[in-house]
């Protein structure tokens, strides 16, 4: 599964958790019963509104808080203000997470959100992470949408993530700690290196919250080049409007077209050719032992100036082609790769173990359109020492009951 999100309006903690229900409704429930497992949240409530803007159609999510349950605050209304300032610092607040009754996958990604939203202020205002006081998102409403985002977020397991470029926005805005520039400062630091965009439209279009989902995410800057269905989509309202246009937040769910993810491979390819052979393959070596790494094949060509290169393809798991790739630039000297997600047939195939001249052998069965094709595993006939005995134990461990022809 593959997820994109399209920052129309931009993208803010609410608006996330909008537009992930109003794509998959069915995780409204899950969303409900984990907040009902946090601390101090007496008198807080969570609802999805329908809304219909004019032009589009979708879900608001809608924190709101009982002021009868903040005796601290006799002027506290139920709403979703974020203008009025909590103070609370990042311990506390993980330290709640920590002793809630959270699901552990759910308290990681809360806790690995706020962390990012803590060193980004702590840079902003000269502080360690440790030390940072949050204002507006340490606020119970805050605290309600980057939890309610780590839910949605761990639901999709495995799936990879992209994300548009972002609206820039412009103007100030109102915070504790006084008149800031839109972006936030805090806001531009969990944006670097991500696309923006100026459509002319001003206002605060990405939040801290907003940006620090998007970077726990660690998003690809487009979908995927593959073709894709499809399967789900929604739109998350933010509680701004906007001139001409709708404050959505839209997301697209897409499932490989026609096929499954296991037949889908990243494929990496890259030259090198100013790295000693014998430390090259040390490290080609490496990268064939890691789990996410289907093969890594090499060959010679010529380079530029005349050099002679090596020419290098890894095959890698589809959600793993970030780490995959920092792994070719740590074992290798390249400074750049080029990569592509690739449609792929495989045919079905299963390796038994039988026992050949007294030394048990891999016999690997690939089920062709014709019939099956049995081969030992050269490995294991290695192990017989000179030619003559491997052909002996090759020929022992293919004839041992032959596989039937599938049919049908």
């Amino acid at each position: 599964m593959h997820i994109h999100l399209d920052a129309i309006g931009g993208i803010a903690g609410d608006m996330f958790v909008a537009a992930m229900i109003d794509a998959r409704p069915e995780h409204e429930h899950d969303v409900a019963a984990a907040l009902s497992r946090l601390p101090g949240l007496a008198g807080v409530t969570a609802d999805l509104a329908e809304i219909n803007d004019g032009i589009l159609t979708g879900r608001r999510f809608v924190v709101e808080r009982d002021h009868r349950h903040d005796p601290g605050d006799p002027d506290a209304h139920p709403s979703h203000d974020h203008a009025s300032h909590d103070h609370t610092t990042f311990s506390d607040i993980r330290q709640m997470l920590s002793s809630s009754m959270l699901a552990e996958p759910v308290r990681d990604h809360a806790i690995a959100i706020f962390a990012l939203l803590a060193e980004a202020e702590g840079t902003v205002h000269g502080r360690r992470p440790e030390d940072v006081t949050f204002h507006e998102v340490g606020a119970w409403d805050s605290i309600v949408d980057i939890v309610s985002a780590a839910v949605l977020i761990d639901l999709c397991g495995d799936a990879t993530w992209s994300v548009s470029p972002l609206p820039l926005g412009s103007g100030r805005i109102d915070t504790a700690h006084g008149v800031l520039p839109i972006p936030a400062p805090a806001t531009t630091l969990l944006l670097e290196g991500f696309p923006v965009i100026d459509d002319g439209v001003g206002g605060e279009r990405v939040t801290p919250t907003g940006a620090a989902i998007v970077r726990h995410l660690d998003p690809a800057h487009a979908p995927p080049s593959t073709p894709m269905a499809i399967t789900h989509s929604g739109h998350g309202f933010g509680t701004m409007n906007l001139p001409g246009m709708s404050n959505v937040l839209r997301v697209l769910v897409f499932e490989p077209a026609g096929q499954s993810d296991r037949n889908l491979v990243a494929v990496i390819r890259f030259e090198v050719d100013d790295q000693n052979p014998e430390d090259l393959a040390v490290g080609l070596e490496h990268l064939r032992d890691r789990d996410d790494v289907l093969d890594v094949t090499q060959a010679p060509v010529l380079g530029k100036k005349g050099r002679m290169a090596s020419h290098v393809q890894v095959l890698a798991e589809p959600g793993s082609l970030d780490p995959v790739i920092e792994a070719c630039f740590g074992e290798t000297t390249t400074i750049g790769v080029r990569f592509a997600h690739e449609s792929r047939v495989v045919l079905e195939r299963r390796v038994d173990r039988r026992d050949a001249l007294g030394v048990s052998v891999g016999v690997k069965t690939v089920l062709r359109p014709g019939g099956p094709d049995v081969k030992a595993e050269m490995d294991d006939i290695a192990e017989a020492g000179d030619r003559e005995a491997r052909d002996r134990r090759r020929g022992r461990a293919e004839s041992a009951d032959p596989p039937r022809h599938r049919h049908g």
